[in-house]
């Protein structure tokens, strides 16, 4: 058991002599916090890329959305029968001398009308 001792201590010993350990061992601090550890960390800077493309997507998406509805809007305000359309497939108004009559067999389409009466 001391010979095992003895001959473990004497390696750590020729180790801690290596001149380029201090070196290596202060490189491999340096790395880890620089990549790893602290708040400007290249992990952290690899996640807030993949975050700013997440959201420029999202933008993407808001201004696609953003530009049909204000082509939707540009066409409301030119064109009375787009109003008069859009009344009568979205919120099933009618003029008084006509009936409404709505079938379909998709069941979020029926949960519209729940609350409603229908004449």
């Amino acid at each position: 058991m001391k010979e095992k001792m003895k001959r473990i201590m004497g390696r750590l010993s020729r180790i801690c002599h290596i001149r380029a350990l201090k070196y290596v061992v202060v490189t491999l601090v340096a790395v880890a916090w620089i990549g790893f550890l602290d708040e400007n960390s290249l992990w952290n800077h690899l996640r807030n890329r993949q975050h700013i493309s997440d959201m420029a997507d999202e933008i993407e998406q808001y201004n696609n959305r953003y530009r049909h509805d204000q082509e939707q809007i540009h066409r409301l305000d030119s064109d009375p029968k787009e109003m008069e359309k859009i009344a009568r497939e979205r919120y099933f108004m009618k003029t008084d001398d006509e009936d409404i009559y709505v079938l379909s067999d998709d069941p979020s389409s029926s949960s519209i009308l729940g609350d409603e009466n229908v004449e």
